[in-house]
């Protein structure tokens, strides 16, 4: 190599350290850039020729090439924002792009674009944009059972519908019977004042509800509803019918009635509570049972149906009331009903409240009914060759022939109220920033050194 040849190596490598500059630059700007992927600089050496056979081959001029770091995860922070997600693992979400408006309505590119950026935020027209401006796709999902409503994802569009009233079909009523009820009559040991009015064999009406009332203990109370969503509250209480006695022949058991209130302006002779039958199979209004250890033994499989539940005139229809295993009559020194859950499964119509993307990607509405329910799934999708997309403004990616087609089974984890920062190491890349101005200078001291040299060659013939 002579020295027009030093001279022009020296000049490209100051090109492919202005290069590395120029890309170091970039990820310290980007540092706290959301799911910004640095990019790193790769040099190779370009070969000027020479005679291998006499070891004559020389050093040649370099190139400066980028390298994207696509594979290579950030930090996962936590996020206060309820539409803010992460990815851990490998893996992008799908988002398209506004290319116009109708009518104040965004119109989008056909084309999919890739972004690990997952800040989102619900804009004006229900559409999830991040806060480069893309807009996030998913599947969406049936209300009613959480299946995915076709096979395409779509830019997700949350509407404010209002979520239809469901009717009330069950009951769980899970609580424990104080074996000596302390009701209004109850008197320390006698009996048979803490049992139900023995007058009371069946539904009890309006005239006898004092009498009722005081032989009873409250079983709590729970609001169920119709179709339409009317909500109707359920009032129950117990009466003990009988104590144990196994010395009697048959033996008996100890007993409970169900009772709940049916109609609240009952006359005299109208129904006011109605008596629940714990076997409807056999007729007649049967009791609950316990055994000695005081576990249910009947309905033996913890299950009553309340045919034709009727509370002020609405007709509710039947409802399972499910006991399971979880009623029982202990020994309480409160002498009450201690109920430790009584829910029901139907819900009054609402309006979305808020939105919130869970763990793993299902976006979920939450009504003022207290329900929620799934709208959409989130997909990730994988690329054989991440580090080969081709980037786009705002931290986004376009698939490539050398990419490959986005596959959807990435091996990732969408992660709720999470943001993906940068990966950018700032004092990795402030070292970089010294060792590429310190290969800068070198190269200006070989131009300066090949110039000296042309010079000294110069004023040899002079």
């Amino acid at each position: 190599m002579g020295i027009y040849g030093a001279l022009t190596t020296a000049v490209s490598g100051l090109q492919a350290q202005s290069f590395a500059l120029e890309n170091i630059s970039g990820n310290i700007a980007n540092s706290q850039t959301v799911g910004y992927k640095r990019t790193d600089t790769s040099f190779a050496d370009l070969v000027l020729g020479g005679d291998m056979n006499v070891r004559r081959q020389v050093a040649g001029s370099v190139q400066a090439f980028s390298r994207s770091t696509n594979d290579v995860q950030g930090t996962l922070a936590a996020s206060s924002s309820s539409t803010s997600i992460g990815i851990r693992g490998s893996g992008f979400f799908l988002v398209q792009d506004q290319t116009g408006e109708i009518d104040g309505k965004p119109t989008f590119d056909s084309a999919n674009l890739y972004t690990r950026r997952g800040d989102f935020e619900v804009d004006r027209n229900g559409y999830l944009v991040n806060g480069a401006g893309y807009f996030l796709m998913g599947a969406k999902l049936d209300p009613a059972t959480g299946n995915a409503v076709g096979s395409t994802n779509e830019v997700i569009q949350l509407t404010k519908d209002f979520m239809p009233a469901t009717a009330t079909t069950a009951i769980d009523y899970r609580a424990n019977l104080a074996s000596v009820p302390q009701t209004t009559n109850y008197q320390a040991g006698d009996p048979t004042s803490w049992l139900l009015d023995p007058d009371i064999t069946g539904d009890v009406t309006g005239a006898r509800s004092e009498e009722f009332l005081a032989s009873t203990i409250s079983g709590d109370a729970v609001t169920v509803y119709d179709v339409k969503g009317g909500a109707h509250d359920v009032q129950f209480r117990w009466g003990k019918v009988a104590n144990e006695d196994s010395s009697a022949t048959p033996a008996v058991k100890d007993s409970w009635a169900l009772f709940y209130m049916s109609n609240n302006e009952a006359g005299a002779d109208d129904v006011a509570w109605t008596r629940v039958d714990a076997d409807s199979s056999t007729g007649g209004q049967q009791n609950y049972e316990f055994d000695d250890k005081g576990f249910l033994t009947k309905p033996s499989n913890g299950i009553v149906t309340l045919n034709d539940l009727t509370i002020d005139g609405a007709n509710l229809g039947a409802i399972a009331l499910n006991h399971g295993t979880a009623l029982t009559q202990f020994a309480d020194t409160s002498g009450s009903a201690e109920v430790k859950q009584l829910t029901q499964d139907g819900a009054s119509s609402g309006s979305i409240t808020s939105i919130e993307i869970a763990d793993g990607g299902l976006v979920n509405a939450t009504y003022s009914n207290g329900k929620s329910r799934p709208l959409y799934r989130i997909p990730v999708v994988s690329f054989y060759a991440e580090n080969r997309l081709a980037p786009v403004d705002g931290g986004a990616y376009a698939a490539t022939i050398a990419s490959g087609q986005p596959l959807e089974d990435a091996n990732a984890e969408i992660m709720g109220q999470a943001i993906e920062q940068s990966n950018v190491d700032i004092a990795d890349e402030f070292t970089k920033m010294i060792v590429t101005q310190q290969a800068y200078s070198a190269n200006t001291r070989v131009v300066s050194t090949s110039d000296s040299m042309m010079q000294d060659a110069l004023n040899m013939i002079r």
